[in-house]
């Protein structure tokens, strides 16, 4: 592709006030309004200036502002300058400049990301009962949970520390803050977030998990999740305090436990002739046995993890996976197994259980979804700030997954890259002709049909009440 014009210096000249860079805006934030974005930030969301005069007023239209930005693309404070360009201040209302946003961000304290929590958890409730955001929840859902290390540098950043991450299958440590996050997911949609909380590095990574995991059960359940919910988690999580929430609040739980002599005793005294194959990559079928011909094994016994501080005895079914070693060598006389435990009180057969305990991996994606938009950058110094920041990043997350829904099939599982690329970032000229608003977009936008579709599925809309 080359240039076809030839251009000078003075070419190129920025004074169009009628053009806008992220048109999709429209909808998705009209959308967020219809969800009662708005009202729930008015409501919930009380600071009282400590560092600047006057510097929390107008919280609602502040924390608008930076979602709308992350929806678009803004991955650090300075980007909120993108809703703020063109004729974008003509298509929404009070949009504040980043310095102004920061300001907000910095009053934030613990408490203060609290009542921003109850924020994200009522508003996903509204964006389901708007969108059919998580179908196939009357029969199953799954909540899952774990931890990442966000990289940060320098020595201004409160709360940073040394933490152990996992990098290639390698464990690495680095220095950085640890969100915790759970996602809420079924079988055929993609994760939403109901919680994040961001940490010191070196926080443990089941600190705090027990109430993390009661705040999304309690989310599931606003969000109108009425079927068996699946509690998932790795040896982080393994431990009786999540174990006793998921067993207060009526869920199945299916969490790696640690190794230690009590689990290994129970997997050597697994029978032999009990261990069945399984379907893994590179798996082979027998078409005359039916059976599969595998590297993977699974067998299941009964466990029980005794009472402990006040925590009664739990019996549930401990199900292991056993892999052939990679390094083993192929003249070996006996195989080399490696052996991945998990805890469960899940009727499902052993192979099912497992199969549905490993996907347990579809909360990466949503980690790999923060991390290539709001969560590239933790930019403040303030650990309240970048609570903050952390918490918004979660609204929009679950605000584009909706946008993406009604957009279509296409579009339902489509990466937050995608979604922004498709149907956010989308040029437009705004006329206003007989004083009625028309968005004129390009000519063979590759995505029209999605885009139209959210748009008539949104603007259209009309509530019921």
């Amino acid at each position: 592709m080359q240039v076809s014009h030839t251009f000078g210096p003075d070419s190129a000249v920025f004074d169009e006030d009628n053009l806008v860079s992220c048109a999709g805006l429209v909808p998705v934030m009209a959308l967020a309004e219809q969800a009662g974005l708005t009202r729930l930030l008015d409501n919930k969301i009380h600071i009282e200036s400590t560092r600047v005069k006057s510097g929390a007023a107008n919280p609602a239209p502040k924390l608008a502002t930076l979602i709308a930005g992350m929806c678009a693309g803004a991955d650090y404070i300075d980007d909120v300058d993108l809703v703020r360009a063109g004729g974008m201040k003509t298509l929404f209302e009070r949009v504040y400049a980043p310095s102004t946003v920061g300001t907000l961000l910095r009053e934030f304290t613990f408490g203060h990301a609290r009542q921003l929590d109850s924020v994200l958890a009522e508003h996903l409730a509204g964006l389901c009962e708007r969108v059919d955001l998580l179908p196939g929840s009357d029969v199953r859902a799954f909540v899952d949970i774990d931890s990442l290390v966000r990289p940060v540098y320098g020595h201004a950043k409160q709360g940073a520390s040394y933490g152990h991450t996992k990098i290639a299958g390698k464990q690495v440590l680095r220095k950085g803050l640890s969100p915790l996050v759970t996602t809420l997911s079924t079988d055929t949609a993609a994760p939403v977030v109901t919680g994040i909380r961001l940490r010191a590095g070196k926080a443990n990574s089941g600190k705090g998990a027990a109430r993390m995991v009661a705040q999304a059960l309690t989310t599931a359940r606003a969000a109108g999740v009425s079927g068996q919910i699946t509690v998932r988690g790795d040896s982080a999580y393994g431990s009786r305090a999540v174990i006793r929430v998921c067993r207060r609040y009526g869920a199945v739980f299916s969490l790696v436990l640690t190794r230690n002599t009590a689990v290994q005793r129970a997997i050597n005294a697994i029978p032999e002739d009990t261990w069945t194959p399984v379907r893994y990559p590179g798996a082979v079928h027998d078409p005359e046995t039916g059976a599969w011909i595998s590297d993977a094994e699974v067998a299941e016994t009964s466990y029980t993890m005794a009472e402990s501080d006040g925590y009664e005895a739990v019996t549930a079914r401990l199900i292991v996976r056993r892999v052939k070693d990679a390094t083993q060598p192929e003249d070996g006389l006996f195989p080399i197994w490696r052996y991945h435990p998990f805890f469960t009180n899940t009727t499902e057969l052993a192979t099912d259980a497992d199969i549905t305990h490993r996907r347990h991996a579809i909360i990466e994606t949503t980690f790999a979804d923060l991390i290539d938009g709001p969560l590239a950058h933790i930019p403040s110094g303030r650990f309240g700030a970048n609570s903050a920041w952390a918490i918004c990043a979660a609204i929009a997350h679950n605000l584009l997954r909706a946008a993406a829904t009604l957009a279509g099939i296409r579009h339902r599982t489509a990466r937050g890259a995608t979604l922004r690329c498709h149907l956010v970032n989308v040029p437009a000229r705004l006329a206003r002709p007989q004083r009625k608003p028309i968005l004129h977009l390009p000519t063979h936008w590759p995505w029209e049909s999605s885009w139209t579709t959210l748009w008539h599925n949104i603007i259209g809309h009309r509530s019921s009440a």
